[in-house]
């Protein structure tokens, strides 16, 4: 009965993430606490669309968020894909399959209007598990201080190396030129391509910035790709 007792007052934390850059931040901040809490350590990710579905984008988003939770010696990284129900719903019935005991997730600032029309899915979190400390991490701020609102929806594109061999040019045509495979996020507002690059390497998340369709050589992560 002691061991019992004992059992339930140890901590466990659960991280939701959805697609998007503050996912690697909320893993991040909750590997910190996890490791000063000495307990374990679960990673959930909800979408509407079966996995083999998704789009390019959020396909890229998941294999960094598998690598990451290696990184930090995460418990499990579950995925709720082809899920139907509210988010809410699901995170809720996670947290009571695992025993979580604290939940971290991001929410952006909403208004008034948005919060009594729509609701809030902290507020729903808060009824569904009334007995779970919940971390309520801002992400109106995207890495690097850049908002997602400042981008529009990213696409495809690909990196090709300047004839001069100074520098990486974008473009949206995959050819046998292209170095870099990734999702380009362009500013909103701009009649040029201006923007973010995002792309896998190593098994990490890269971002680098894009000024009228180039790539400064000075981007430190852009090394000769491996042949």
């Amino acid at each position: 009965m002691e061991q019992q007792i004992q059992a339930k007052m140890e901590e466990s934390l659960l991280v939701c993430v959805y697609h998007g850059p503050n996912g690697e931040r909320l893993i991040r901040r909750g590997a910190r606490i996890a490791s000063k809490l000495q307990c374990p350590l679960y990673i959930l990710t909800v979408d509407a669309a079966p996995v083999d579905e998704l789009d390019h984008e959020k396909s890229q988003y998941l294999d960094y968020w598998k690598e990451l939770s290696k990184e930090v010696d995460a418990t499990e990284f579950i995925i709720k894909d082809n899920e139907k129900r509210p988010a809410a719903k699901v995170i809720s019935e996670v947290a009571k399959q695992k025993d979580i005991t604290q939940v971290l997730i991001g929410q952006t600032a909403k208004s008034r209007w948005e919060e009594i029309t729509k609701g809030s899915l902290i507020n729903v979190l808060l009824k569904e598990l009334p007995f779970v400390d919940l971390h309520i991490i801002a992400v109106t701020r995207g890495l690097k201080n850049y908002t997602e609102e400042h981008f529009e929806k990213g696409v495809r594109a690909y990196l090709v190396k300047n004839t001069s061999g100074n520098g990486y040019q974008l473009s949206f045509n995959h050819t046998m030129a292209c170095a870099y495979e990734g999702i380009f996020f362009k500013e909103v507002g701009t009649d040029f391509n201006n923007g973010v690059f995002k792309f896998m390497k190593d098994n990490k998340m890269i971002e680098v910035h894009v000024t009228d369709d180039h790539v400064k050589p000075s981007e430190k992560f852009l090394n000769e790709p491996k042949t």
